[in-house]
Parts: C-alpha cells; structure tokens; sequence
C-alpha cells in the first residue's frame, strides 16, 4: 500500500471541545437556520444569494468581504437572505494545484491538515462570532462534516461528487439545506437520483459508526451548467431549463421542489462577469412564470473584494487565487439591483 501514515487527526468531538461555540452563536445560527428552511420548506418569500469567494483562502480578508456583506445584507433583509459562501475545499479536476484552506490553510506552505482543520473552523466561527453570519461551505470530504456541523447553515456537493454513493448518504443525514450540483457531463437525472437519495433514509457507515439517517427534506439541485464532450460549456439557467426542473421534481415526487442557480461554472461559460446578466436573466423568467417563482429560491454567486484572479503567490488582497470572481463594487451593485427586481 503506498501510503504513509503521518499523524492521526483529532476527532470532530475533541476540535469542538477546544473551539466550542457560545451559546450566543449558537442561538444565531438556531435563528438563520429557522430563516433559511422556512424558504425551502415553502413558508417565506424571501430569496437566497449564497455569495462569497471562489475559495476561501485568508482569514484577513475574508472577514474583510463578510463585514461588508453583512452591512448589505442588513438593507435588504426584507427581500434576501444572505448566506456567506466560505469554501474551505476546492476540488481539482486533475488533482493537482491548491486545494483550499483545509490542505493549505497558508496557500503559499506545504500541506497540513490538522491546522487546516483548526484555521477552517476558526474561520467559520469568526463569520458567526463577529458578524451573526452562518455560513455555506462544500462537503468535499463527507467524512470532515462534522468538524463545522454546528457552524453551517448551508453544504452543497459538488458536480464532480453528486453520483457518490457516501456523499448522498452523508447528506440524508444532516438537518440543513444540501444543495446537489449537476454533473459536469450534464445528465439531470443523476442529479435528481442523487435528490432522491438525500431526501429518503439510510443505513450506512460514517467516521467508522454504522449509522441510520432519516432523510433530508431540504436536499435540492444546483444548476451549474454542464460541458460537452469536446469541451463547450452549455449553460442550464434559462426558463426552458428550469421548467424541465420544475417537471422532473413532479415526476419523481420529491417533497419541496427547489432550485439554486449557480450563476458562474459552465452557465457563464467561465465568464465571470457575465455573473449579473445571468442573475437577471433567472430573476425574469421567475417574474413571467409562478412554479418557477416558487421552484426557484436562490442564487450561487462567486465574488470577493477584487475583480478577477491572480497566481496563488499574487500579493493582491482580496482577490481569488483560483476561479475568477466579481469584485465589491459589482457584488454590492448586483444585491441591491436584485432586491429591487424582486
């Protein structure tokens, strides 16, 4: 076996015994999660933008970006709900490159997971401490789930995991919203097997327990668009693609039929910018059709404090060292411009 065992990691149990949550945050996150199912469940008009970086890669200036979308998210808490997008994982599609903040928590050094483990759930903390904001992150790794499952309020699994059998599993266990990517290749029925699953009860193995799970009724898709097999990107946002959603859930019957749209991956064609047409673009086909107004709760938007990328040793602060994002004055422009067309 070609493996080298370096270290046993700590359990989820004892990182919470040394980083434990107040009992202010946690009646916090008990409030915004109450907040974020009631519009999965159908109960509230409001709409979502689970909105942040690419990747989260410095504390600085991630709570940097937080502080600032807190501000706005207190002007619009009306119509919107914001859920801070803090990827801690970053999933490469060869395996190669920076993988986040739980392999690097300093991108610049070598991998270390035990103080990546630490950094990311200091980081979630400090978002919910500071700012009063739960957050969303990826399950990437099912297993590690429980080292911040008293600091989410949100976990989406990824295009290139959402046929895992451990991640489904693990995701019909948890009580907060799951939302299931489809696959890169594009085949929606994947992704509503993948619905299925989360939503219906399981035995299974977890973190070396036989487990039971009830089943989580607020697991739902996440349109990403998807890639042909001779590399074109072809988008999933339009209104024909979400009433075909829309019918797909009835068809199978699944309980609370609901849809994020991720504004950026395949549907912008990689063209990050073109984040706020896309925005705009779902916001009126809810407008000119109901079952879409009501299928539709959410938007997936990658932004950060500077337009664009840079090289993982770039000294700007504030802007992606992996997939491009939208800058501060476009994210800000882009909130406001939604809550006034909702």
């Amino acid at each position: 076996m070609n493996l080298k065992f370096y270290r046993k990691l700590p359990i989820p149990l004892e990182i919470k015994e040394q980083y434990p949550v107040t009992e202010k945050m946690a009646k916090e996150k008990k409030k915004r999660d109450k907040e974020i199912h009631d519009v999965f469940f159908g109960e509230s008009n409001k709409f979502i933008l689970i909105i942040g970086p690419c990747s989260a890669d410095k504390m600085e200036s991630v709570l940097e970006y937080v502080g600032r979308l807190k501000k706005i998210s207190e002007e619009v808490s009306d119509k919107l709900i914001i859920i801070p997008r803090i990827y801690t994982n970053k999933p490469r599609t060869t395996g190669d490159g920076y993988k986040g903040m739980l392999h690097q928590p300093d991108p610049k050094g070598h991998p270390d997971m035990l103080k990546g483990i630490v950094a990311t759930r200091e980081l979630h903390m400090a978002v919910l401490r500071d700012y009063g904001m739960s957050g969303a992150d990826e399950m990437l790794y099912p297993d590690n789930h429980r080292y911040l499952s008293d600091l989410l309020s949100y976990a989406a699994v990824g295009a290139r995991s959402v046929e895992n059998q451990q991640h489904r599993l693990t995701a019909s266990g948890l009580d907060i919203p799951v939302g299931l990517k489809n696959p890169t290749e594009g085949d929606l029925n994947v992704m509503m097997n993948a619905i299925i699953a989360a939503q219906h009860p399981h035995t299974f193995i977890y973190r070396g327990w036989e487990v039971e799970s009830t089943g989580n009724l607020l697991a739902h898709a996440i349109m990403r668009g998807y890639q042909t097999v001779d590399g074109r990107t072809i988008p999933n946002y339009h209104y024909e693609d979400l009433l075909s959603v829309y019918e797909l859930y009835k068809k199978f019957g699944l309980q609370n039929p609901s849809v994020v749209v991720d504004t950026n991956h395949a549907n912008s064609g990689k063209k990050y910018l073109e984040q706020p047409r896309i925005a705009s673009d779902v916001i009126h086909s809810m407008r000119q059709n109901n079952s879409i107004r009501k299928l539709c709760k959410g938007l997936m938007i990658e932004s950060y404090l500077v337009d664009g990328a840079q090289k993982v040793d770039g000294g700007t602060f504030g802007q992606s060292i992996t997939d491009p994002c939208i800058g501060w004055d476009k994210t800000a422009k882009l909130i406001y411009d939604i809550a006034d067309k909702l």
